[in-house]
């Protein structure tokens, strides 16, 4: 069975990974067996934390072959399943529901790492570039530099978190254990590298005061991985259920007529941020979120509804400037704004 997915394999020279440089180790040390022994040992305690850490934000593994032998190029080749690079410009440039989806998924990996089998785990090297994007979900795939265990301690001093823009103390605790610190890693690296970025720009206004809430609390470490995940549960819900346009206050002034099997093939204009980069294509909850937005939108005359859905459920709806050529089509509707 072909297994789609990329390969990882340490070679003398070549081994994909900034943390291990085979041929510099050679160089430095002379000791090519042990250099080849030593890569292979860091890549084969991934291979087992991807095994025992299994769960939907952990990038799968489908396989690996070790073999303990410099004469062979491939030492440990690891086969996984296939991800996308994390873009951050990119993201940026998508609609709030992925970016949304995406720290979800950061928020759901945080929960399972604090509470995983092997106890709390750290991810010590925590940037953009550990994780790939799988169909939309986030997915970190890089544990080589993972930490299991709690820092000992004496006594508060000895448990400081220390980043560029600021420092957080935790307590040690009688066990002689900082406590949390694992945890609060992990939520204040999710916190400065995607929750500041991508959780408040664009939403819902009703929802921006709990993404805020959510942004400044992992922030200012005072809700822990639990509280961050059920709060972002709770604006998935509110956003999944619709329960965000119940205090929408706007109603709709204009009245619009049904085409039902149609669609209007040209008359596009662009609109941020879109599913698609040459026309309006946005997610909806229902027609009356529809109506909503065209009349927001001041080019905005028709639009038709799709029978596509997004990763919440929503029907993505084409925004037009006009409904000069309907043509038909039994996959969509088209509602045209009624003269007058």
């Amino acid at each position: 069975m072909e297994h789609k997915g990329w390969k990882r394999a340490f070679q003398e020279g070549e081994t994909g990974r900034d943390s291990i440089d085979g041929k510099g180790c050679v160089r430095e040390f002379g000791a090519r067996r042990g250099c080849y022994r030593l890569a292979a040992h860091q890549l084969l305690k991934e291979v087992v934390l991807l095994e025992r850490l299994r769960h939907p934000n952990v990038l799968q593994l489908y396989g690996y072959c070790y073999q303990d032998s410099e004469d062979i190029p491939d030492t440990l080749t690891t086969i996984t399943e296939l991800g996308a690079p994390v873009e951050m410009i990119q993201l940026l440039q998508t609609s709030w529901e992925d970016r949304f989806r995406i720290c979800l998924s950061l928020g759901r990996l945080l929960h399972h790492l604090a509470h995983s089998p092997l106890g709390s785990v750290t991810l010590l090297d925590f940037r953009p570039r550990q994780f790939v994007l799988v169909d939309g979900e986030l997915k970190v795939t890089d544990l080589d530099d993972a930490r299991v265990e709690e820092m000992p301690c004496t006594s508060n001093a000895d448990c400081v978190l220390e980043f560029p823009a600021r420092n957080f103390t935790l307590p040690c605790s009688a066990q002689g254990w900082c406590e949390g610190m694992n945890e609060k890693r992990n939520l204040y690296n999710a916190y400065r590298f995607f929750f500041t970025y991508l959780l408040p720009h664009s939403a819902p206004p009703s929802l921006r005061p709990l993404l805020d809430s959510i942004v400044n609390a992992s922030g200012e470490l005072t809700w822990g991985v639990d509280e961050t995940l059920a709060h972002l549960e709770t604006v998935l819900h509110l956003y999944r259920s619709g329960q965000y346009l119940q205090n929408s206050t706007a109603s709709n002034s204009a009245e619009y007529q049904r085409i039902p099997d149609s669609t209007i093939p040209q008359e596009d204009y662009r609109c941020w941020p879109s599913y698609h980069h040459g026309s309006c294509l946005l997610s909806v909850f229902n027609l009356a979120e529809a109506m909503d937005v065209c009349e927001s939108h001041a080019q905005c005359s028709a639009f038709v509804v799709t029978n596509q859905t997004t990763w919440t459920g929503r029907k993505l709806v084409f925004f037009k400037t006009g409904w000069s050529h309907v043509v038909p089509d039994p996959n969509k509707t088209t509602y045209v704004r009624a003269p007058g």
